[in-house]
């Protein structure tokens, strides 16, 4: 059986995967924005709000504080309450520790970052972390569980930019499906997140254009990131590719631009 700390930590994640929305037994919360990206000098009071809202027909009380994070080589994202190496949470301010929110009740919440006059060119990164009180959950025994969900914060300070590369252009099977893959070298001091879509062809003549994974490509790290075909609609089913598929295009993050141009074959 599962030890208790277990079954939270599966719980936990499980509330997690939605971003900016999670439900648990006492815990059903919308956060928006679910990130938020932006600038701060050096000297400078960096202010911001996000909007919380209890969406349940019950009253709640919602627990605020800051943690690190890591992005996992499976693309989860691990929430730490430690102080990490170089930490820049002891610059953040919350507006309240803890929130009391009314039945399908919203509320304005606000956090500071006072950024110091001598930071170096860099990223801040860390998140909010929004939690619901401890309920039981009879599985046998009676195991206190709670839902929680993270804003994460990126701050760009000073002159601070990504620097990327592509590190290899290949085939893999992703969530069971092949598909093109980038693997991504961010060789600066601040994150990217690609932008636009790749034209393919594949060898039936259907034209497709890729879209990237929206995942984030932290400084000093290569990213896999998938390119997927998009439908004619949102609604249509996933397009099926028959290889080899020929690629051109460029894809951007702010001044940063990847130019694409390959065949990949199985």
């Amino acid at each position: 059986m599962p030890t208790q700390s277990r079954l939270r930590r599966i719980f936990i994640a499980f509330c997690c995967m939605a971003p900016g929305l999670a439900w648990g037994q006492g815990f059903s919360a919308l956060v928006s924005p679910p990130r938020i990206e932006d600038s701060a000098k050096p000297g400078e009071t960096y202010r911001n709000v996000i909007e919380i809202t209890n969406v349940s027909d019950n009253p709640a009380h919602y627990t605020v504080k800051t943690a690190d994070w890591t992005l996992q080589a499976d693309d989860t994202v691990q929430f730490s309450e430690a102080l990490a190496p170089g930490s820049c949470r002891p610059w953040v301010g919350l507006e309240a520790d803890g929130l009391n929110m009314a039945a399908n009740g919203k509320k304005r919440y606000r956090f500071e970052v006072a950024v110091p006059a001598d930071a170096p060119s860099g990223e801040c990164r860390f998140a909010i972390m929004i939690e619901g009180d401890p309920e039981s959950v009879d599985g046998g025994v009676a195991i206190p569980v709670s839902g929680r969900i993270g804003v994460i914060v990126y701050l760009t300070l000073g002159d601070a930019a990504a620097q990327l590369a592509i590190a290899d252009q290949k085939l893999q099977t992703v969530d069971g499906r092949l598909l093109p893959v980038l693997s991504v070298r961010n060789n600066g001091n601040a994150h990217a997140r690609l932008q636009g879509f790749v034209d393919g062809k594949d060898r039936s003549g259907k034209t497709y254009a890729f879209a990237p994974s929206t995942l984030p490509i932290l400084p000093g790290e290569t990213r896999e990131i998938p390119l997927t075909p998009q439908g004619d609609s949102e609604d249509a089913p996933a397009p099926t590719l028959t290889y080899p598929v020929q690629l051109k295009g460029r894809l951007d993050w702010g001044g940063q631009h990847l130019d694409i141009e390959t065949t990949l074959s199985r």
